[in-house]
């Protein structure tokens, strides 16, 4: 269970079968039973046997729905803006198409996503810049994703096309996936970068990415997006000068898999979405971005006192996350640590930089070999640009904004997790007038 930010894996598109078959439009069928299965979800039916079989069937004929609530409570008990509590909530609709199955298609899929967010926003009490919960967003209901991806039949290369999350893919890692900062999913040098973010959490943008897997250890991917989410409100998110152009983001992963004890069950060269997460003992990863657009300097002026206009933005980042203790007697309790570093534009985003770093262990208790334990530090490093900013406005403000996280998830059932999670934050939004803050927070997530 992680927060949309940290991109938990959804469920992947069924592996790929011989072909079944054949029959008079099966898919038609197959597409009318997901409906009547998606409205039943809807329903409160969602634990009933027969819906249980409804869905086995449907995934048995191509056609995998499922659906996810998460609530969180979270409550500021100290420090920051002032104390205060909060109630966030995400509902998703998720569709996983075969296309074998249903068109005798192999290597095609297709996967869906509707978000529903609702609730408040934890930081307007915290004042905090990175994000304590990763959940929170603006109250909206919206086609998050809408993504095709074929991939080849050798497993070496697949391509996928679409409204699609970055984030489920790119600057991830399993341990990091864990936490509740928005900052452990995706560094905010990049998360808020460019002009409205790039294409995660929660709005997403238009574009395609083409993974190659040379060998079972190594992942290459690329995308192409649009330079601004798709629902990105120019009232909100443009200055004067500034135009969207794309976003390139590559990224080269090194993987040590986990023996035949550890897999997942995932086929050996299945490559596309989320084909390496979570089934890796060990992963290193060096990646960059780039837009094409035109940006507002946030301190720099030109000779007329206009804000300069910088043409492109870029950064990079590296990605560790080791398997440091693994019980010889019981594969499952292991203990791994993780580390993250990002570099970003400070000429027109707040962070240049940023780091975090953080144990998890699981496993180690016989009666709950499911259950994880995390601790784990962010920090995000003002740019120069920013700070001048601020001084010229005789705002006073810090360097970073650092915040210490510990949480627990607690697997009640293959359907229902359980998460308390505290975070004590440091200098909150680098604003230095005001006190740390101490932020108390239950995550559940609910998942048919």
């Amino acid at each position: 269970m992680g927060p949309p930010r940290s991109r938990r894996t959804v469920p992947l598109p069924p592996a790929l079968p011989d072909r079944g078959p054949s029959g008079v439009d099966p898919w038609l069928k197959t597409l009318l039973q997901s409906v009547i299965a998606s409205t039943a979800l809807f329903c409160g039916q969602a634990l009933s046997d027969e819906i249980d079989d409804q869905k086995a069937r449907l995934t048995r004929e191509g056609v995998t729905p499922a659906l996810i609530y998460d609530g969180i409570a979270a409550a500021n008990t100290s420090g920051g803006i002032r104390t205060g509590t909060a109630y966030v909530g995400n509902l998703r609709l998720q569709l996983a198409l075969d296309g074998n199955k249903l068109f005798h298609a192999p290597g095609w899929t297709a996967f869906f996503q509707v978000l529903s967010i609702h609730g408040g926003q934890p930081s307007n009490f915290v004042g905090d810049a990175q994000g304590v919960n990763s959940y929170a967003a603006k109250p909206a209901l919206r086609f998050y994703e809408a993504w095709g991806q074929y991939s080849s039949l050798s497993g070496r290369w697949s391509l996928l096309a679409g409204r699609y999350d970055l984030n489920s893919e790119f600057y991830r890692l399993a341990s990091s996936g864990l936490f509740l900062n928005s900052s452990f999913g995706m560094g905010p040098e990049f998360s808020q970068s460019g002009i409205g973010g790039p294409s995660i959490f929660p709005d997403t943008s238009f574009g395609a990415r083409v993974t190659f897997k040379p060998s079972s250890s190594i992942l290459i991917r690329t995308a192409i997006m649009d330079g601004v989410p798709a629902n990105r409100t120019d009232e909100q998110n443009r200055f004067p000068g500034q135009k969207d152009g794309l976003l390139l983001v590559s990224e080269i992963a090194f993987l040590t898999r986990p023996g035949s004890g550890g897999s997942q069950g995932i086929s050996k060269y299945r490559v596309g979405r989320g084909a390496n997460f979570p089934a890796y003992d060990d992963k290193f990863a060096i990646g960059a971005w780039h837009y094409t657009g035109t940006f507002r300097d946030l301190s720099r002026v030109d000779s007329k006192g206009r804000p300069l206009q910088h043409e492109g933005s870029s950064g990079a980042y590296v990605l560790i996350d080791r398997t440091l203790f693994r019980s010889p007697a019981n594969p499952k309790a292991r203990l791994s640590g993780f580390l993250q570093y990002g570099v970003g534009d400070g000429r027109i985003n707040q962070f240049d930089s940023f780091v975090a770093a953080g144990l998890t262990a699981s496993g180690f208790m016989t009666s709950r070999p499911d259950d994880t334990f995390g601790i784990a530090l962010t920090s995000a490093r003002n740019g120069s640009h920013y700070i001048d900013s601020l001084n010229m406005q005789a705002i006073p403000t810090t360097t970073a904004e650092t915040s210490i996280e510990a949480t627990y998830l607690l697997q009640v059932n293959p359907r229902l997790a359980i998460q308390p999670d505290i975070q004590y934050v440091i200098h909150p939004g680098t604003n230095p007038t005001r006190a740390n803050a101490t932020v108390v927070q239950v995550h559940f997530q609910w998942m048919l």
